[in-house]
């Protein structure tokens, strides 16, 4: 009873302790207060056309420790730089937040020179969930494997942009 007793004469003194960590936890962004970093993952794998991991897509997931801000508008991806190894990932908010997510430009040990050269013949695949369409198009710009390119498939239709698998072959996927 007397271990009790002592205990309970330091509650107050813990409890002005703990106030700091208990106001935290009551002010912590609930899940619906923030985006989570699945979000930005969708997002990224939308503007480049390919999974997390795979050559044109994005190195890894993002960071599952990311706790930002809630976005009431969907989230906007553009590419940062020239050499085209970054996407930024935008919440298009007032004062909102923006993240740097790398893209894998190349297999380990692929050169990262062109292998497709502006004027060159280019083979151009759509390829979704159970079909693929093939048509044949001019490259506007050199690429490397990974890289986004135009291509000009007929003289008078506007180029497309389509990811360089190999030479003379870039596919368009459709997801």
């Amino acid at each position: 009873m007397r271990r009790f007793t002592t205990l309970l004469s330091f509650t107050p003194v813990v409890l002005i302790m703990l106030s700091p960590l208990i106001a935290a936890m009551a002010g912590a962004a609930t899940p619906a207060q923030i985006t989570p970093p699945e979000e930005l993952d969708r997002a990224v794998a939308r503007f480049t056309g390919v999974p997390i991991g795979q050559v044109g897509g994005a190195r890894t997931a993002a960071d599952r420790r990311l706790r930002l801000a809630a976005c009431s508008a969907p989230l906007v991806a553009t590419w940062h730089g020239a050499s085209r190894t970054t996407v930024k990932v935008t919440c298009p908010d007032p004062g909102a937040w923006h993240v740097y997510i790398g893209v894998r430009a190349s297999e380990p040990g692929q050169s990262d020179r062109p292998i497709i050269k502006r004027g060159d013949p280019v083979t151009v695949m759509v390829k979704g969930r159970g079909f693929s369409v093939q048509q044949s198009g001019e490259a506007l710009e050199n690429g490397a494997v990974g890289e986004w390119i135009e291509i000009r498939t007929a003289r008078k239709s506007p180029p497309v942009r389509a990811r360089i698998e190999r030479s003379g072959f870039a596919v368009i996927p459709a997801n």
